[in-house]
């Protein structure tokens, strides 16, 4: 079966005593008030920080270059958010001073020398420096993966540029960089795919969105073919989470292997779009054959076999035990549904993820003629 690897890698492009409740939400005990920054913060992942963290009492400086969503935090019900601008790789005045963070969470960390510069300079500002890493830094999947697992290494070091290829290896190295200039003090999460209200990237919003448009859906492998992704709530809850209890170390921040199969999902989300489907499995050889490809063509599975034995396997141990918490998967899938039905329609028109409805139905037409003439 043929992987478009560099989809697969950036889409990681992208969860004891205190533990999070079910859903994701953190204990109701809250802690005391932190100062929190945010490297970034007004893109998928970072807004679900901010408002976790405001229903925390914690306050919050965001620091980017004001081009993502200028306007999210904007308005009179966010003035206790602090907007500092600047640019990572250029200017970090608006971060200079005496001013000092409890945390740090750095969301836009994909170059290591732009590590290096923002952690070299808040080393002595803050006391832990969180960042948000991928599992695609693991340097092979035909087996599962755990914190422990070899790295991915760059032919190139000195390469600067992320593309599919380049993104795994550029984010171990933006890990060592934090490591370098806060020993001990240096947070790791790497989350797996990230998914809910707010993903731009299409990828597990094309199965709610599939099913909203009824009829045949073309469905991958089998309905037993495990998966793996987080949703974005929960890995804010998690991240929160790290932050109050003083989590450091590395933590995966996935589903729990095993939990999540592609069945379930597509059942999750024909019940929420409540239109009249049916569900067509068809093989991996077969889609293989009509060029279908994993991952990008059928968005959240790879059939775990050969180099891909491991996908949907990820160890999520440590993590479970710092805190990490899920919340149904059915809410996922119909928060994630509410959130599309309302882009504008010639957004949804224009998927950025899985088969066109033409393609689709080109793909359906081979299959019921090869299981006629079997027949």
């Amino acid at each position: 079966m043929t992987i478009d690897r560099r989809d697969f890698l950036a889409a990681g492009a992208a969860a004891a005593s205190l533990l999070a409740l079910p859903g994701g939400a953190l204990a109701a005990a809250k802690p005391q008030p932190l100062k929190l920054l945010v490297l970034g913060g007004t893109g998928f992942l970072g807004p679900h920080f901010v408002e976790a963290a405001r229903k925390r009492g914690h306050t919050l400086t965001l620091f980017n270059r004001g081009k993502t969503n200028p306007d999210k935090f904007s308005g009179e019900d966010y003035r206790d958010i602090e907007q500092l601008h600047g640019d990572r790789k250029t200017d970090l005045s608006a971060l200079a001073g005496e001013r000092k963070w409890d945390a740090v969470l750095d969301t836009s960390a994909y170059v290591p020398a732009d590590v290096t510069r923002s952690a070299k300079l808040l080393a002595p500002k803050v006391k832990q420096y969180l960042l948000v890493s991928t599992i695609s830094v693991y340097a092979k999947n035909d087996v599962p993966s755990d914190e422990t697992s070899t790295l991915a290494v760059l032919s190139d070091p000195n390469v600067t540029e992320v593309t599919g290829e380049t993104y795994g290896g550029l984010k171990a190295l933006c890990e060592k960089a934090a490591e370098a200039e806060l020993p001990g003090r240096t947070t790791v999460v790497r989350p797996g795919l990230i998914v809910g209200p707010g993903d731009n990237s299409d990828r597990f919003t094309y199965w709610p969105a599939r099913a909203d448009r009824g009829g045949e859906i073309l469905a991958p492998g089998s309905a037993e073919d495990p998966t793996q992704f987080i949703d974005v709530r929960d890995l804010a809850a998690f991240l929160l989470a790290c932050i109050e209890r003083g989590h450091v170390g590395i933590y995966n921040a996935d589903a729990e292997p095993g939990a999540l199969t592609m069945g379930a999902l597509l059942r999750e989300s024909q019940k929420a779009a409540g239109k009249k489907s049916t569900l067509t499995w068809a093989p991996a050889d077969f889609l293989e054959a009509q060029k279908v490809a994993p991952w990008s063509d059928m968005p959240v599975w790879i059939p775990a076999r050969g180099e891909y034995a491991g996908f949907g396997h990820t160890s999520v141990r440590k993590a479970r035990a710092a805190g990490l918490s899920y919340r149904p998967l059915r809410d996922t899938v119909r928060d994630t549904l509410a959130w599309w039905r309302k882009l504008p329609e010639e957004r949804r028109a224009k998927p950025k993820a899985g088969l066109s409805a033409q393609r689709e139905s080109e793909v359906l037409a081979a299959w019921h003629a090869q299981e006629n003439k079997g027949s």
